[in-house]
C-alpha cells in the first residue's frame, strides 16, 4: 500500500471511530400542543414589529424553529415565544420545533440569556434578568456570557433597584436610563418620596433637580471623609455601599458621590459642631459666607441664630478684610485664561509676568498679616459648612458696632430696639427716602435723553460709555458662578467701598481688555441650541463666523469631520435607494 493511501485509510479510521453526535430533530408540532412559559422574563412584545413577523411568516414560513421542552404531555416554549405569537396570528397551524430536555432550574437561565441578546430588550426588563443571574454569577462573569462591559451589568443591577413607580416611565420611554439609574442609587423609600414630590405627570427635570440636592460630591464635603470616628455608626467614606464610587462609573470615572442624604447631613452637622468647638479653643475669629444683602435668607438666618446660641459675636464678609494664602499662576493657567484672546506667546508671557508681579503683593500681604493686625479666621459657607483658613482683621467702621442679630433689624418694632438700633432705623427710613427721590431724579434724566438724538450719535463710543455698559452688561447679565469663575476681580477689592466709589474705582483702573472679555463672555451666553443651529438662527450665524477668525483649523476639522459622516451616510442612502429603485424597475418586468 501506499503511502497516500495508508493516509487516506488511517484518516477513515479516526473518523469511524469519533463518537456520534446525534443530529437535532425539527419536529412540526400542533401549535395546540405548544403553551408558553408563565415564568417567561420576557413580558412586552412591540405590536408592530409582531405584526410585521406574522406577515413574514405567512409568506415565507418560518425560517427558524423555536426550542421547547416536554411537560405533562405539554410542550413549554424555551426560546422563540415572539415566533410562536406571530405564527398565530399568520394563522399557522402546526409550528417547527426543537425539543431538548432542561433542568428545571436552567431552564430560566436559558431564557435570561437568549433574551439579553436580542438588540430590542427593554430596559428595565434587562436590569430585571441581569439581577436575577448575578444571584448566580459575579458581575463580570455576566459580562462575558452577555458580551458587555463591566459598567454596563453594574448600571443595569443598579436600574433594577427602581421602585415599579418609576420604570414605567423608563418603559415609556419618559425617563431616560440615565435619571433611571440615578434614582435607582437612593433607598426605595426615598425614591417613594421623590415619585410622590413630582406628581402625576413625569417631570425629567424636577427629577434631576431631586438627585442633585439629595447626592454629594463627596470630594467637596465639609469633613475628611477617611474619619471612621465622626459619625461611629456610619464610618468612613470610602467604603461606604452608598458612596456611587463602589458601585461602578455612575457618576463618571471613579467619581465620589453619597447618596445617603441623612449619614451626609449627620456627618455635616458634626463637622459643624467641631469647627464652632475648634474656634472657641484656638480663638479662632469664625466668619460665615455672608454679605449684608444676603442677611434675610433663611439658611443664612439659621446659621447665625445657631452662632448667637454659641456665644459668638456675628461678623460678615462686609466687616471684615480678609487675606487669603494667593495661589501661584503659571504659564498654563493665564493661557487658560486668556485662551479666548488672540495672543501671541509674549503676549501671554507678558500677563504672566503681571499675574506674578500681583501675586508676589498678595502673597507678602499673607505672610505679614499678624503685623498688620490681622488674626486668624475661618470663612465657611453657611449651607454647605465648606471652610477656608484666612487671615482677618475687623473694619475699624465696625469694630464697635453691636453684633449683627439673628432677626433683621427692619422686621423689628421701633419699641422693640435699643436706641442705638432705633437710630439706625431712623436713618434707614431717611436712606430709602433719598432713594425714592434719587429713582425719580434719574427717570426724569433718562427720560430726557430719550427726547434727544443720543442714540442716533455715530460717534466712537467713548471709555465713559464702555465702563458703563461693562458694569450694565456686568451686574444685569452675569450669574453669580460666573462672576467667581470668570470676574472674580472685576471690580476690585470693593468690600469697604461705596457703589459710587466702586465705580469710580472701575473707571480709573479700566482696560479695554476688560470690556472685550466681557463682551465675549455676554457673546457666548447669547448662542442657542436645540434647533437654532449656524445656518437658521441670526445670533448663532453671527457667533459662528466670529469665533472662525479665532479658531479656523479647530472649525475646519469639526467641520471636515461632519462633512465626512454626512457624505458616508448620503453614499449609503443613494446605495439604498438604487437597490429599491432597481426591485420597481425588476418586477415592473
Amino acid at each position: 500500500m501506499t503511502t497516500k493511501a495508508r493516509t487516506k485509510q488511517e484518516r477513515r479510521t479516526r473518523v469511524d471511530a469519533a463518537p456520534k453526535i446525534p443530529a437535532l430533530e425539527i419536529l412540526n408540532l400542533s401549535i395546540k400542543d405548544i403553551h408558553t412559559d408563565p415564568g417567561q422574563p420576557r413580558k412586552t412584545f412591540d405590536d408592530l414589529l409582531l405584526s410585521q413577523l406574522s406577515e413574514s411568516i405567512r409568506e415565507h414560513g418560518v425560517l427558524q424553529p423555536i426550542t421547547v421542552r416536554a411537560s405533562d404531555g405539554k410542550y413549554i416554549i424555551v426560546m422563540g415565544e415572539r415566533r410562536y405569537r406571530a405564527s398565530i396570528l399568520a394563522g399557522m397551524k402546526t409550528l417547527p420545533c426543537i425539543v431538548r430536555d432542561y433542568h428545571d432550574g436552567d431552564v430560566l437561565e436559558v431564557q435570561i440569556i437568549e433574551n439579553l441578546q436580542r438588540k430590542d430588550v427593554e430596559p428595565t426588563e434587562e436590569a430585571e434578568a441581569i439581577a436575577y443571574l448575578s444571584t448566580r454569577y459575579a458581575p463580570s462573569d455576566i459580562a462575558k456570557r452577555l458580551g458587555r462591559t463591566d459598567n454596563f451589568i453594574r448600571q443595569r443591577l443598579k436600574l433594577a433597584g427602581l421602585i415599579d413607580g418609576f420604570k414605567q416611565f423608563v418603559r415609556s420611554g419618559d425617563m431616560t436610563i440615565s435619571l433611571g439609574v440615578a434614582v435607582a442609587l437612593f433607598e426605595p423609600e426615598e425614591q417613594q418620596m421623590m415619585l410622590e414630590a413630582m406628581g402625576e405627570a413625569f417631570n425629567a427635570h424636577k427629577i434631576d433637580r431631586m438627585v442633585k440636592d439629595q447626592s454629594y460630591d463627596l470630594n467637596k464635603a465639609p469633613f475628611d471623609i477617611s474619619d471612621k470616628v465622626l459619625v461611629a455608626k456610619a464610618g468612613a467614606c470610602g467604603d461606604c455601599p452608598f458612596n456611587a464610587a463602589n458601585q461602578g462609573d455612575l457618576f463618571g470615572h471613579h467619581k465620589m458621590i453619597c447618596t445617603k442624604a441623612s449619614c451626609y447631613g449627620m456627618k455635616k452637622e458634626k463637622a459643624l459642631v467641631n469647627l464652632i468647638a475648634r474656634s472657641k479653643k484656638e480663638n479662632i475669629l469664625l466668619i460665615p459666607e455672608i454679605r449684608r444683602y444676603w442677611l434675610d435668607g433663611e439658611n443664612n438666618q439659621a446659621i447665625i441664630s445657631k452662632l448667637e446660641i454659641e456665644g459668638f459675636k456675628i461678623y460678615l464678609l462686609d466687616d471684615v478684610d480678609i487675606l487669603s494664602n494667593p495661589i501661584e499662576p503659571t504659564l498654563e493657567s493665564i493661557k487658560v485664561e486668556y485662551q479666548y484672546y488672540d495672543y501671541t506667546e509674549d503676549d501671554f508671557k507678558s500677563a504672566l509676568e503681571e499675574a506674578m508681579d500681583l501675586y508676589h503683593k498678595k502673597l507678602e500681604a499673607f505672610q505679614s498679616a499678624k503685623e498688620h493686625g490681622y488674626g486668624h479666621g475661618i470663612v465657611f459657607h453657611p449651607e454647605t459648612y465648606r471652610q477656608k483658613e484666612v487671615f482677618v482683621k475687623i473694619a475699624e467702621a465696625v469694630a464697635n458696632e453691636q453684633p449683627v442679630h439673628a432677626v433683621p433689624l427692619a422686621d423689628r418694632k421701633m419699641a422693640d430696639c435699643t436706641p442705638e438700633e432705633q437710630i439706625i432705623k431712623m436713618n434707614d427710613r431717611e436712606t430709602r427716602k433719598n432713594q425714592i427721590e434719587a429713582n425719580k431724579q434719574f427717570e426724569e434724566v433718562v427720560r430726557m435723553v430719550w427726547d434727544t438724538d443720543y442714540i442716533l450719535l455715530k460717534k466712537t463710543l467713548s471709555v465713559d460709555e464702555m465702563v458703563a455698559i461693562a458694569i450694565a452688561l456686568f451686574e444685569n447679565h452675569v450669574d453669580h458662578t460666573a462672576r467667581r469663575t470668570y470676574f472674580s476681580d472685576f471690580l476690585g477689592n470693593a468690600s469697604q467701598m461705596s457703589q459710587v466709589e466702586m465705580v469710580e474705582a472701575f473707571r480709573k483702573n479700566f482696560k479695554k481688555e476688560t470690556f472685550y472679555k466681557l463682551m465675549r463672555y455676554i457673546l457666548t451666553k447669547q448662542v442657542h441650541f436645540g434647533e437654532c443651529n449656524h445656518v437658521n438662527n441670526l445670533t448663532n450665524i453671527a457667533f459662528y463666523k466670529a469665533i472662525q477668525g479665532y479658531f479656523k483649523s479647530d472649525v475646519e476639522a469639526i467641520e471636515k469631520s461632519y462633512d465626512e459622516q454626512r457624505n458616508k451616510r448620503e453614499a449609503r442612502l443613494k446605495e439604498r435607494i438604487a437597490l429599491l429603485e432597481m426591485k420597481i424597475h425588476g418586477s415592473g418586468d
